[in-house]
């Protein structure tokens, strides 16, 4: 018997456990990104592991999908086994599942193909990002071995205060109508994307700050895609190099902590938020789903967590607003949370009646969309419910009787005053 329910709960834990595929361009990656792919493995994930032109590589059965996430470490496919087709790996993303793949100079149409369709363009083969200002000194002489350190100021995504990171790779470029494209690593003002031995004889792809070193995508349905545009930023020889800008001192890499926190954002390791028990009530009674009357006291609250390193804890955002919405706003007022991550408001209802609707709409860099929706009606004063005498009404109070008072001291005087006859 007890084997019998430690059985269970082991296979319980299996299931809940999420999985991810990780695709291989050949056995050597294995060997070339052995840290990367150990890190991986210590976080509490099912990893599969397949090659790019496995006959047997599949990422849906019967409809649903195999994996959450799926990372490619293949950059150069030319086309995946299976007969597996970048509108496959979009699907999956459009339902909900998460993606990370890395390019290279020499990357594939499929990678290239699912880039654009999530609004990155990669720079054409053969090209490298050149920055002749910010290059390690153990490059080779075309200044393509440069030192990044321009991340975007999300600690969910990068982690905090990261270190520069030494990249050699492939430029992108975002597509600028595309809101979902986050920057994640962009090159220093002084880089450009172009083949190093080639004379420049057009505009490059992109110069400066708009070369994407390390791109991502948050999807409205909160799936998440991170491209990097270097192959070798995760692997072992750069994750142990010390990198030494020109000109400057020697420190080591901050490779392996920041593929460490990319991965887990991608993963939703990070920044993922969830919402539950919504709860609204006059003040000082119990939830109920009676409506309220104008100008009532309500409380309103709503517990947030966040999933930080693979555990849900609770979420202590400062920043979180709760609307009551009639079409437009009628009250906007921050949530004040407590250490268990229940957030809280109380405010006066207006003094316009109708179908309102409790709406928590809270959307930052780097997190999961939370959305919360909650409808209730107001409805105005019944008759019996009005104050006897309404104190905006005392001025026609005090007309009403001073005519009457006036008729009264008109009448005595019309009727017992006399005028004295005139004598001639």
């Amino acid at each position: 018997m007890f084997r019998s329910v430690l059985f269970l709960l082991l296979a319980t834990a299996a299931l809940c456990r999420p999985r991810t595929l990780v695709v291989l361009e050949n056995i050597l990656t294995k060997e070339t990104h052995s840290t990367f792919l150990a890190d991986l493995a210590s976080r509490d994930t099912e990893i599969t592991y397949k090659y790019a032109t496995d006959s047997s590589l599949a990422i849906k059965k019967y409809g649903e999908r195999l994996y959450e996430s799926i990372i490619i470490l293949a950059p150069s496919v030319a086309a995946f086994g299976n007969a597996l087709t970048p509108a496959d790996f979009l699907d999956f993303v459009d339902e909900g599942g998460n993606l990370m793949m890395t390019a290279s100079g020499s990357v594939g149409e499929p990678i290239r193909e699912i880039a654009a369709e999530v609004g990155v363009e990669i720079d054409e083969a053969g090209t490298t990002v050149i920055d002749h200002m910010n290059y390690d000194v153990s490059d080779e002489g075309d200044h393509d071995l440069i030192i990044a350190d321009e991340f975007i100021s999300s600690s969910v995504i990068v982690g905090s205060d990261p270190a520069p990171v030494v990249f050699r790779g492939v430029g992108m470029a975002a597509d600028l109508d595309n809101p979902l494209v986050i920057d994640i690593l962009r090159a220093s003002p002084t880089a450009y994307s172009h083949a190093p031995d080639q004379d420049i004889l057009e505009y490059p792809l992109a110069i400066g700050s708009s070369v994407l070193l390390v791109a991502g995508m948050q999807a409205r349905n909160n799936a998440r895609v991170v491209i990097l545009g270097s192959h070798d930023m995760i692997s072992d020889r750069f994750y142990n190099v010390k990198a030494q800008r020109f000109g400057g001192a020697a420190e080591g890499a901050g490779n392996r902590a920041f593929a460490q926190a990319v991965t887990d954002w991608a993963l939703k390791r990070n920044g993922d938020l969830r919402f539950s028990a919504v709860k609204h009530n006059k003040v000082g009674e119990e939830p109920s789903d009676a409506a309220y009357r104008i100008t009532d006291d309500v409380e309103y609250s709503i517990t947030i967590e966040e999933m930080q390193n693979g555990q849900w804890q609770p979420f202590q955002g400062q920043d979180v607003q709760m609307e009551f919405v009639r079409i437009d706003p009628f009250v906007r007022a921050f949530l004040v949370p407590d250490p268990a991550g229940n957030f809280k408001v109380s405010f006066k209802v207006p003094d316009v009646y109708g179908v309102f609707q409790f709406k928590v709409n809270y959307d930052r860099t780097g997190y999961t969309h939370l959305y919360s929706t909650t409808q209730v009606s107001v409805r105005p004063f019944r008759h019996t419910e009005y104050e006897r005498f309404i104190p905006s009404a005392y001025p026609y109070y005090a007309s009403a009787f001073s005519m009457m008072g006036g008729l009264i001291v008109f009448s005595f005087f019309f009727l017992y005053h006399q005028e004295k006859p005139k004598t001639e």
